[in-house]
């Protein structure tokens, strides 16, 4: 980033001169993707290229990627740190001292479950319309290459609330729950700023099976009590929905008689207008949380979101037959194509299933858009003075590299819409196409508030980025799944490390749709994976070095407790304040 991989050169291996940034339309703040459009250099890293060929041969073809440029040249690449940069620089420096802090502003904060790029502003598929999502968009910052901190709902939503990576946490799958086994009492944002003078409130799901709030919280233990002051069960869908037809690998047949109220995103959605109507009543700040469950399975919406998409009409994505030729073996057990890919092509259920998902994304688009609608009517002094943030908690396959669903690394299932609307820092309808993840959020917003950070924070503060969208930026968007399994995304390039140590490299700006695997070609691709391999974690908890005999909150007693590995060497645990786990025993 900053000027990395920015040398392109022509025909005969000499540098082409390059566009100043402000010359080039995908760096105006009004820009829009263009679903038709052929992008080939960065920065377009992030918008709809055109249909995809059939088959890897056909892409390698069609592929410019470089093979005149020296060591010397990628070196300088790596390096690239122009006058312009520096200049740049200071005026990022001179921005950040003028919007460090707001003076305690109510923050909104909505979740979307299983919710991937296929929204409006997005253009990454040609007929979804979410008139809401675009709203929203059009309010402040959207970024276009933002990446979940894991592919999948758990360790990705215990990240984001508690600012510890998986890596750190041990919190690695949807079967390591509850995330309080991993996660102390009082770390999450919403502690924080409880323990600070907000109001905390929230219904629907925020942290992964958080749905039942409250309810039953001592025995399922999926929230903490203490970190919030008001935390409602999820109303529940009327029983049964027939069969558990799905929409997937079913059709869900009692869509007719579906109604809108019939979802518990509804009610969630109801409590959150509930809420932004108290704000002015309260004496101080309120942090109010609004988890969508939708798009997630079931995709059990009403009739009138399925007819927005004629199944005769539904475009799929296309998945060539030899996509995971050159994939190793850890990316082709997670993809799993002998599983749901194979079922859903015996059943010829692609369209379909394409369907339901933009469906139940229509569905969830409603629901944000009768919260934008009580946010909106708001007094202005009010809603001058409130923070909008909207994540998803991964992205969702539907057939791209023979897979369906999440929990791969590759682009479809990290790459999320994520909008910020910062009164007095971002601008309306802006894009930002620096790559960021979700561990940014924690630290962002303590950062906006002038409260401390905690120690045990990861992430990047990403103020500069709210206020100057095309401002320098070093950072990488970093995404795990399972157990020292990595994704590192830059502005170009996706490199992929899974616990075996093959790999996986991706140039967007050739292969946007990750066909063809670069990581075996050496030379110049070499140094790419080298430098992005730094900002991979040093070190990955293995959960099974934790004693869940105990609960994470007591399992350290003191700030010093000095544990004894196997070899007699000793360590001091981590602070438990900071966090519950500990700095395992060397090999």
């Amino acid at each position: 980033a900053g000027g990395m991989y920015d040398i392109y050169l022509d025909d005969n291996g000499q540098e082409e001169q390059q566009q100043p940034a402000d010359e080039i339309d995908s760096h105006d703040n009004n820009y829009r993707p263009n679903p038709s459009a052929f992008y080939t250099k960065r920065p377009t890293r992030r918008p709809t290229p055109p249909t995809p060929s059939s088959s890897r041969d056909e892409q390698l073809q069609n592929a410019n990627a470089p093979t005149k440029q020296s060591v010397l040249d990628i070196l300088y690449e790596l390096n690239d740190v122009t006058d312009e940069d520096n200049k740049q620089q200071d005026q990022d420096e001179q921005t950040e001292q003028e919007t460090t802090t707001l003076s305690k502003p109510n923050v909104l904060m909505i979740p979307i479950d299983d919710l991937n790029t296929w929204i409006g502003y997005m253009g990454k598929h040609p007929q979804n319309r979410t008139p809401n999502f675009d709203r929203l968009s059009d309010m402040g910052l959207s970024f276009t290459n933002a990446h979940s901190a894991s592919t999948i709902c758990n360790p990705s939503r215990a990240a984001l609330w508690s600012g510890l990576r998986p890596s750190t946490s041990g919190c690695y799958d949807n079967k390591d729950e509850p995330w309080t086994r991993f996660i102390a009492e009082g770390l999450n944002l919403n502690a924080h700023f409880k323990k600070h003078g907000w109001y905390t409130a929230a219904r629907g799901k925020t942290y992964h099976s958080s749905k039942a709030g409250f309810y039953k919280a001592e025995e399922k233990k999926t929230v903490y009590p203490s970190e919030w002051h008001e935390y409602p069960k999820t109303e529940k869908k009327p029983k049964p929905i027939p069969g558990y037809l799905d929409g997937f690998t079913q059709d869900f047949e009692n869509a007719p008689n579906y109604r809108d109220e019939d979802d518990p995103d509804y009610h969630t959605a109801e409590f959150c207008v509930e809420q932004l109507g108290k704000f002015s009543e309260r004496d101080g700040p309120t942090f109010l949380a609004c988890g969508i469950i939708k798009p997630h399975l079931p995709w059990a919406v009403p009739q009138k979101y399925y007819d927005m998409y004629p199944l005769s009409e539904i475009e799929v994505p296309a998945a060539p037959e030899d996509d995971l030729d050159d994939v190793p073996k850890m990316g082709w057990d997670l993809a799993q194509p002998h599983k749901e890919d194979a079922n859903v092509t015996k059943l010829g259920r692609q369209r379909n299933a394409v369907q339901g998902y933009l469906a139940s994304v229509a569905y969830a688009d409603f629901c944000l858009g009768r919260i934008l609608d009580a946010y909106e009517a708001m007094p202005k002094s009010e809603r001058d003075n409130t923070i909008v943030v909207l994540w998803s908690d991964h992205g969702y396959h539907l057939g791209q590299k023979k897979h369906w669903k999440k929990a791969t690394l590759w682009e479809e299932s990290s790459e999320i819409p994520f909008i910020w609307v910062v009164p007095g820092l971002t601008s309306p309808g802006t894009l930002c196409h620096r790559p960021v993840d979700t561990m940014s959020v924690y630290p962002t917003l303590c950062k906006l508030m002038g409260l401390p950070v905690p120690d045990h924070v990861e992430g990047a503060d990403i103020r500069q980025l709210l206020g100057n969208p095309h401002s320098k930026w070093d950072g990488k968007a970093l995404s795990t799944m399972g157990y020292a399994n990595h994704a590192v995304v830059d502005e170009r390039y996706r490199y992929i490390r899974y616990e075996d140590g093959t790999e996986e490299l991706y140039d967007h700006d050739t292969d946007p749709f990750e066909y063809t695997n670069l990581a075996g070609y050496g030379g110049m691709y070499n140094l790419i994976k080298s430098n992005l391999a730094r900002f991979m974690p040093k070190a990955d908890m293995k959960k099974w070095d934790l004693d869940f005999s105990q609960t994470c909150n007591d399992r350290y007693d003191s700030a010093d407790t000095v544990k004894l590995c196997g070899d007699g060497t000793s360590f001091v645990a981590r602070n438990p304040k900071s966090n519950c786990d500990f700095t395992p025993c060397p090999e």
